[in-house]
């Protein structure tokens, strides 16, 4: 099985987070900016539910009343400004609108701006450490159409960024892969399995053992369901200290059985900054593809033409 994909990925993106001044205060970030030419690597759809409701810029800021994003589809809870104003209908045909955009454009990941009762996604407040009611009213979207989501926040870090896009570009190639056997689906776990496990090995270990189980009786639906949980679980983050780890496992497995040699890859322990973290990271995977190698860390080697 070749783990390669060579499409653009589509990512949809909160506007205010891809350079438009269009927040409630005529302010905006320019995040993609941080990829440097990375950036021209994806395909990118800005939205914003909260203009096109007809909100304006500037505007009053708004607020989930009576729950969160979920029980506003429900009708049970509403939105209103600052003004005391209800504004559910327009948000309502605001979010619509932009998710139709979204799948027009065959987006399949989203870069959210977290604390806005409209994007945000765990968080729909920015004040103090509040949480406020998430998710927002868009958010709840994202999250029923089972999105990569991604914090805009992130793209900031290189380190981060770097879990994120290697998550990213796995989830997608999962997700366009026609899966409808015990035996693809047992091929497609054996590359992806070591980058699981290090998001959550309990779980993958599980995974594994059910993958593993399947029979030539077992059904489509049995099948599509296992495929759903390893596309879950691909849209959780890591944390510095097991990607750590991750790298200097799957370079010192290289390394023993192929001669692999990477300078830049320094042992968990070794201090460092997070920019050089990022280096060694890239340094792996560029060796690891150019000597045709598979780097269980980074599983799906992306070649979007540019």
């Amino acid at each position: 099985m070749e783990y390669l994909l060579e499409d653009k990925i589509h990512v949809g993106i909160s506007a205010c987070m891809y350079g438009a001044k269009i927040r409630y205060n005529a302010k905006g970030w320019n995040m993609p900016a941080n990829l440097n030419r990375e950036r021209s690597d994806f395909y990118w759809t800005p939205v914003c539910p909260e203009v096109m409701a007809g909100m304006g810029v500037p505007r009053t800021p708004i607020r989930l009343q009576g729950g969160n994003g979920h029980d506003f589809w429900e009708e049970k809870a509403i939105i209103k400004n600052r003004k005391g104003q209800e504004v559910s209908e327009q948000l309502r045909f605001g979010a619509e609108t932009c998710m139709g955009t979204l799948d027009r454009a065959g987006v399949e990941a989203f870069v959210f701006m977290e604390g806005s009762p409209s994007c945000g996604v765990y968080r729909t407040t920015l004040k103090n450490d509040r949480l406020g009611k998430p998710p927002g009213v868009f958010g709840s979207l994202l999250l029923k159409e089972k999105l990569f989501l991604i914090p805009a926040v992130d793209l900031q870090s290189p380190v981060k960024w770097w879990d994120w896009r290697r998550r990213l570009v796995a989830f997608v190639w999962l997700r366009r892969l026609e899966v409808k056997s015990p035996k693809t689906l047992s091929e497609t776990w054996h590359g992806l399995k070591f980058l699981c496990q290090e998001i959550e090995q309990n779980r993958a270990r599980e995974l594994g053992r059910e993958i593993s189980a399947l029979s030539n009786k077992s059904t489509p639906e049995e099948i599509e369901s296992l495929k759903s949980e390893i596309l879950f679980l691909l849209r959780k983050p890591s944390n510095v200290e097991r990607i750590k780890q991750s790298l200097w496992k799957s370079y010192s497995f290289l390394r023993k059985k192929s001669g692999l040699v990477v300078e830049e890859v320094n042992e968990p322990l070794a201090l460092r900054n997070m920019t050089s973290l990022a280096k060694e990271l890239i340094s792996m995977e560029k060796e690891a593809k150019l000597g045709g190698h598979h780097f269980g860390a980074s599983p799906v080697v992306y070649r979007p033409g540019r």
